[in-house]
C-alpha cells in the first residue's frame, strides 16, 4: 500500500559534537524555519509547494526517527490531522514551544539519547495521492545527492538551537535508514540493524540473529527476545553443548565480553523503540525454542 505522507527530516551535523543550547524553537521561530524548510524543498522538486508541510521545530536522535511504525513521524500526522485549515492547502504548519517555554510532549525528545553528533528534525508531505506518489519518487532520487540546505535556512536553525552546525541537509526516512546502516556497520552491528530494518519495514517477519559469538537473538511482533545464560549453559551454549574439562572455567573473561556485547545490543534496540525482553536458556537447542515460545 502507497504511503500517504513522505517522512523526512532536516538534519543537523553539530560541529565538534557540541550538544544545541535548546531543545525546541519558539512558535515563531518554528514557522519562520518551516517556510524556509519548504522553499529549499520546494527549490529541488517545485510541486512540494503544493503539498502540505508539517515540521517538528525539536530535534531528535536518529534512532527516535527509525522506531518501528514511524512514531516519530506519526505524531506529526496526527498533529496535522488537528491542525486548523485542513481545507485550505497547501499549509506550511510547525510546531514549537508553547507561549510558556514549555515543549509541548510530542516533541521531547528521549533524554537518554543526547550528546550525539547528529540531530535531526521530523517533517513530512502530505495532500493529493498522485502529487506525494510523484514528489516522493523524487525526493527520494534528489535529497542525498542535492539535499544541502540553503545557507539561510542553516542560519536559523543555528542561531534558534544554540547550535554550531557543520552541516544542514535534508534526507528522506530512507535515507536516514540507509546512514544508520552504514554507521552500524562500521561499529561491528550490522547483523542487528537487520532486525531494525525488519521492524521499520516489515513488522510482521520474525527475524533472528542466530550468528554465534553473537548473542541469540528473535524479533517478532515488535520485541526482541534475548536468551539469557548463566555461565555454564553459555559455555555450553557456546560449544555445543559438549565443552571440554575446564574450558568454562577457562572461558570466564570471555563470557563477559559476551554479558557486555548483550547489554550492548539490548541499549541499541532501545534506542530504537524495540522492548528487550531476557528469556532464561539452558542451551542453544532449547533457546531457540524457549524464545519461539515465548513469542
Amino acid at each position: 500500500m502507497a504511503d500517504t505522507v513522505f517522512r523526512g527530516v532536516f538534519a543537523l551535523e553539530l560541529a565538534g559534537g557540541q550538544a544545541p543550547g535548546r531543545a525546541a524553537l519558539t512558535q515563531e521561530e518554528a514557522g519562520a524555519l518551516a517556510v524556509a524548510v519548504g522553499r529549499d524543498l520546494a527549490r529541488l522538486v517545485p510541486d512540494v509547494a503544493s503539498l502540505d508541510l508539517v515540521l517538528a521545530a525539536a530535534h531528535f536522535d536518529p534512532a527516535e526517527a527509525l522506531r518501528p511504525g514511524w512514531s516519530l513521524h506519526r505524531r506529526l500526522e496526527e498533529l496535522h490531522m488537528r491542525a486548523p485549515g485542513r481545507n485550505q492547502s497547501p499549509r506550511v504548519v510547525a510546531f514549537g514551544a508553547d507561549a510558556s517555554g514549555d515543549i509541548p510532549l510530542p516533541l521531547q525528545a528521549d533524554p537518554a539519547l543526547t550528546g550525539g553528533g547528529l540531530r535531526v528534525l521530523p517533517f513530512i508531505l502530505a495532500g493529493s495521492a498522485d502529487v506525494l506518489a510523484m514528489v516522493s519518487g523524487a525526493l527520494e532520487e534528489q535529497l542525498l545527492p542535492q539535499g544541502m540546505a540553503s545557507a539561510d535556512t542553516a542560519l536559523l536553525a543555528q542561531d534558534g538551537f544554540q547550535a554550531r552546525i557543520e552541516h544542514a541537509r535534508y534526507l528522506s526516512a530512507h535515507d536516514l535508514a540507509a546512514m544508520m546502516a552504514m554507521q552500524y556497520e562500521n561499529q561491528g552491528l550490522s547483523p542487528l540493524w537487520n532486525l531494525i530494518e525488519a521492524a521499520l519495514l516489515a513488522p510482521g517477519s520474525v527475524e533472528w540473529l542466530d550468528a554465534g559469538p553473537e548473542p541469540l537473538l528473535r524479533l517478532a511482533d515488535g520485541e526482541a527476545r534475548m536468551a539469557l545464560f548463566d555461565p555454564a549453559s553459555w559455555c555450553a551454549h557456546s560449544h555445543g553443548g559438549s565443552p571440554g574439562e575446564g574450558e568454562c572455567d577457562r572461558l570466564q573473561k570471555v563470557y563477559e565480553m559476551f554479558l557486555a556485547r548483550q547489554r550492548q545490543l539490548a541499549a541499541v534496540l532501545e534506542a530504537h523503540g524495540i522492548p528487550v525482553l531476557y528469556v532464561h536458556a539452558d542451551g542453544r537447542r532449547d533457546a531457540r525454542e524457549l524464545l519461539s515460545q515465548a513469542g
